[in-house]
């Protein structure tokens, strides 16, 4: 067998076959015998039918199995032979026909995964964001808890105001004539929510408890019923109630809610998640400037398996997420295609940027040593509050594996380049200001 190795490109080969005419006779007669076996043709019992009876009727699918059986086994030897570490199925761009006594011919690309030579990745100038934290999110975070243990109370007020919740019962008239799904008894409706058709909420307010009003307004153009869209109705409206949420008390009751015995705890406790947040999205920003510099000055081509393998996992993190939050991604107006094509320009900076990784780590040496993988394990488990016999069970698997044990040696790679890059540190808003002018 004649192998002929193509280079097209840095992440594409191409590999023209001669097999020999004896192998290609060999295979023709292995075929045939086998197509005896079941071949049906009128006037013959099965398995007696002539070989030239069959070649008249099962030449196509002689020619079919021989080939198949060829390139299946010459490409794979190929490979080996060659080293090449395909990451796609081989692209049949041209083939001959199978005859007796001729040599079988068929050419076929393939994708490879490349080894970037990276050049310029020390000695970046990059910027981190100095982190100052914010009393105020710490006041707003602890409101929100409050908010989330309010009861709501009838008012003592006769007047509805912006943020009450009204009780009302309404109904609509479109001409003079109801129509349908415009009516409602007891409905709760919490005013500059923005929950009903605009001007609505606005018309209640001001309303006093008792008290029957018309209201006009004007259905928006794309409202879903035909009927109504773009149409000026008139609601009559009676406000029966007026309740508004009461907030508990910050006092060591509330915090028990929580599981902690007193206000300053929980407030502790809000800082502490809130400095790991900001300090990580710091380190995120940081990161990301260093691969934005890298793929900036190591561009590279990128195997189009490679960007749809990324998409596949980007497209299955998200729905996961969405899954834990009751959505799913059709509800958001998206489906795979359309998600591919927004997101594909970010695979396609992940895989490059992975690839710059790799080329530093394998330029620079660096590997993993000993222990690496067992201090990540333990990592995870603290990080996760899980049990570590579990994280353990969970990266027994060669592929999860494999996985962590790149992860590893990518991060290793990252606080190579962060220690040999020169980093100042600004302000948030001289780092706002940079990148405004910049764009």
């Amino acid at each position: 067998m004649d192998v002929q190795v193509q280079n097209l490109s840095s992440i594409r080969r191409k590999l023209s076959f001669t097999i020999p005419a004896e192998r290609v006779d060999a295979e023709i007669v292995t075929a045939y015998q086998k197509i005896a076996k079941t071949a049906k043709v009128k006037g013959f019992r099965a398995g007696k039918v002539p070989r030239p009876v069959l070649e008249r009727n099962y030449e196509a699918q002689m020619q079919e199995q021989v080939a198949g059986r060829l390139v299946n086994d010459s490409w794979f030897k190929a490979l080996v032979e060659h080293k090449i570490a395909a990451i796609s199925g081989p692209q049949i761009v041209d083939s001959g026909l199978i005859a007796k006594g001729q040599p079988f011919t068929y050419a076929a690309e393939v994708e490879i995964k490349p080894e970037v030579e990276v050049k310029d990745y020390t000695g970046l100038k990059l910027e981190r964001e100095k982190f100052v934290a914010d009393k105020k999110v710490i006041d707003d975070r602890l409101e929100e808890m409050r908010v989330s243990r309010a009861e709501m109370v009838v008012s003592k007020r006769k007047v509805a105001k912006d943020g009450d919740f009204a009780v009302i019962d309404f109904e609509g008239f479109l001409d003079a004539v109801p129509f349908a799904g415009g009516k409602g008894e007891d409905h709760q409706l919490e005013l500059g929510s923005g929950s009903f058709i605009p001007g609505f909420e606005e018309q209640v307010v001001g309303m006093k408890r008792g008290e029957e009003k018309e209201i006009n307004v004007t259905f928006p153009e794309n409202y879903g019923s035909a009927d109504l869209a773009g149409k000026p109705v008139v609601f009559k409206v009676a406000l029966k109630e007026i309740k508004e949420k009461s907030l508990p008390a910050l006092d060591a009751e509330f915090a028990k809610s929580f599981g902690v015995e007193s206000i300053d705890e929980i407030r502790a406790k809000l800082d502490e998640s809130y400095q790991t947040q900001e300090k990580n999205r710091v380190e995120n920003d940081l990161r990301e400037m260093l691969m934005s510099q890298l793929i900036e000055r190591n561009p590279c081509e990128v195997p189009e398996t490679m960007v749809q393998s990324q998409l596949e996992y980007m497209l299955g993190n998200v729905r996961s997420r969405m899954k834990q939050q009751g959505m799913t991604l059709e509800m958001l107006g998206l489906n795979e295609q359309t998600f591919n094509t927004m997101y594909r320009d970010t695979a396609v900076q992940q895989v490059q940027g992975s690839l710059i990784l790799e080329g530093v780590a394998r330029q620079e040496k660096i590997e993993l040593a000993e222990g690496d993988f067992d201090a990540k394990l333990e990592q995870i488990a603290a990080m996760s509050n899980a049990p570590l016999d579990a994280v353990k069970r969970y990266y027994a698997s060669d592929d999860a594996k494999h996985g962590m044990l790149s992860q590893i040696v990518e991060e290793k790679t990252i606080e190579f380049l962060l220690a040999k890059s020169k980093i100042k540190e600004l302000p948030k808003e001289k780092l706002s200001k940079k990148k405004s002018d910049e764009e």
